[in-house]
């Protein structure tokens, strides 16, 4: 590459990706907040049912038996106790699609978190790495993934924030 090509204009350098056999996946799914609540024992024993989730249950059950446990039943109140969430069993759920994902590559770096939350909800960041990093396969692994979670997303009662449309508006107005 001539030297005077390095400052006329920009260009990026794909080698790394190239060499690592990962192209990272970094995107979010922004959860409405009105939608996160606490589980109920019927929806605890739905999602139980769910075989990405059954060791994420029975852990985290435990771990919140045990803490809770500790509290003394005269001065603790509903609200002082920790309980299973919809959005945090969500995020174990998503974790676990993802390990069992073969398109995924597990060598690198794979995390579900939760991102500030704002005026367009709750941020519920991917970030993984696809195995393939040819273009088109990549951005067909990512549309799968997505495509699944937000699928899903009613199964946890959750609901992905979505800005008021003109359809929204004209319903609103007609009612």
């Amino acid at each position: 590459i001539p030297t005077h090509k390095f400052i006329e204009g920009s260009f990026r350098n794909w080698r790394g990706m190239q060499n690592s056999g990962g192209r990272r996946i970094k995107r979010a799914i922004f959860i409405d907040l009105n939608s996160v609540k606490f589980l109920t024992d019927k929806e605890i024993g739905h999602l139980s049912k769910y075989e990405f989730l059954q060791g994420y249950m029975a852990e985290k059950n435990e771990e919140l038996s045990s803490q809770n446990a500790q509290k003394s039943d005269e001065t603790s109140v509903i609200p002082d106790l920790r309980r299973l969430t919809n959005i945090g069993t969500f995020r174990a759920y998503i974790l676990h699609y993802l390990r069992e994902n073969a398109r995924i590559h597990q060598d690198m770096t794979l995390l579900v978190r939760q991102l500030a939350p704002g005026s367009q909800g709750l941020p519920l960041e991917i970030y993984c790495f696809a195995s393939d990093t040819q273009w088109a396969v990549y951005e067909d692994i990512q549309s799968d993934i997505f495509d699944h979670l937000i699928a899903i997303l009613p199964e946890f009662e959750l609901r992905v924030f979505q800005e008021p449309s003109g359809s929204d508006v004209h319903d609103l107005l007609k009612a």
